[in-house]
């Protein structure tokens, strides 16, 4: 059994010189939001409507917040939308 050897520059690296890295991370990010919320609403059977209500906002706003391909979302959205599902937000900054 023979290992195998990484001989190219890193995916982060190529995305880094392509210079879309921060982009990628955001949208990454993004993603990653709008699949835990989606995950909440499913566990705690609550659907788009029932979330804008706890929101105190738009069906159309909670449908920009599951939209992974939307990069756009407010520290106030996430915020209410943390608070309708019981929970808070954490953010922190990390060395890059």
């Amino acid at each position: 059994m023979s290992k195998r050897t990484h001989r190219g520059s890193d995916f982060r690296k190529f995305l880094k010189d392509e210079g879309i890295l921060e982009e990628v991370e955001e949208r990454a990010l993004k993603q990653a939001i709008a699949l835990q919320v989606a995950g909440l609403l499913k566990q705690n059977a609550l659907s788009k409507s029932e979330m804008a209500v706890r929101m105190k906002t738009s069906r159309a706003a909670v449908d920009r917040l599951l939209d992974a391909s939307n990069p756009s979302i407010t520290l106030t959205t996430l915020g209410k939308a943390a608070r309708a599902l019981g929970r808070k937000v954490k953010i922190e900054l990390v060395p890059s």
